[in-house]
């Protein structure tokens, strides 16, 4: 190469990398779209609005809220990957649901491991069996003996078909030789509001119906997980009863495929600090929900080992429908 191109080689470098690092100086430039796939009213609503509050500080731009509840809580995967530019203005909530249902159903075409940009995983949900205080089911193995004697009598109510919750409960009837009705509902606000109505005899979900059980008007059958939730001691793990179902899977926030890296070191960063202040981390504690960061390349990998277990979850248990 001649001396004086070898000399400007570094300069035209430079040059290619500057409307990147420019984009980001001056990012963001307007509101940031944050995309919660849940019904108002709900933990992860009640989680989201206050990270977003404090991120939005850090960012000097309003992080808005904005709910679409249905299609068993993948709605934000769907703009993400079919609508939304890669600009850094929407972001989303991306949980185990959205790893499954590519599994489930023809209309979900995204590659979950591939097709999303990760910024950081947050938190994760402590979740369970409840019953209104007054039901005559006392703990778990006085339902599952009530359900086995008859089949598709009794009902439970979750956030979703195909949802983590939906999931587990399905993975449980089946080791328990039971047939209990699904009612999948677009939210832990509404599966609350179903059981206290009657609508359903149980929900398995999210611990939306934390306030219920120390108000008296919900009884905690079983909590999944291995260990005893430090609020509610006296509710037995589902392990107690012989099942083993694992951790807490960790939920992230998402941009669409292809983002400016500069956009998501800021937006990492943003929501990194957000995550671990003080209001936040008492959000946490007020939803039972644990600090379970993961930088998005982990949670990517995360993604990678999950993938194959919800890929044969769902095979083993048939669960597939038409539509979106």
């Amino acid at each position: 190469m001649h001396p004086t191109r070898r000399r400007l080689a570094p300069v035209a470098a430079a040059l290619l990398t500057a409307p990147s690092l420019g984009r980001a100086a001056g990012f963001p430039e307007r509101p940031i779209r944050l995309i919660v796939p849940w019904a108002a009213g709900g933990s992860t609503d009640g989680q989201m609005r206050v990270l977003a509050e404090i991120a939005g500080r850090e960012l000097s731009q309003p992080v808005l809220v904005e709910n679409r509840p249905g299609a068993r809580g993948t709605f934000a995967a769907q703009i993400l990957h079919g609508q939304a530019r890669p600009d850094g203005y929407t972001i989303g909530q991306i949980h185990s649901g959205v790893l499954s249902h590519p599994f489930m159903t023809r209309s979900a075409t995204w590659d979950s491991v591939n097709d999303f940009t990760y910024l950081l995983a947050l938190t994760g949900y402590l979740s369970g069996l409840v019953v209104r205080s007054e039901a005559r089911w006392r703990d778990w193995p006085s339902l599952m003996t009530e359900a086995r004697a008859n089949p598709g009598k009794l009902s439970f109510g979750s956030s979703g078909v195909g949802g983590l919750s939906h999931l587990v409960m399905a993975q449980l009837l089946a080791a328990e030789r039971v047939e209990m009705l699904h009612v999948p509902y677009r939210g832990v606000a509404e599966t609350t509001t179903a059981l206290l109505s009657g609508q359903v005899d149980a929900i398995a979900d999210s611990s939306g119906w934390a306030p219920h059980v120390d108000a008296g008007r919900m009884r905690i059958l079983a909590i999944w997980g291995n260990e005893r939730p430090k609020r509610f001691p006296e509710a037995p793990a589902i392990s107690e009863y012989g099942h083993d179902i694992g951790g807490i899977a960790p939920y992230a926030l998402a941009g669409p495929k292809g983002m400016d890296p500069a956009v998501v070191q800021l937006l990492h960063d943003a929501f990194r600090k957000a995550l671990f202040d003080p209001a936040h981390q008492a959000a946490l504690t007020r939803y039972d929900m644990p600090t379970l960061y993961m930088s998005g390349e982990e949670y990517r990998a995360w993604v990678a080992k999950r993938v194959p277990i919800e890929r044969d979850l769902i095979r083993k248990l048939g669960i597939t429908f038409e539509g979106g």
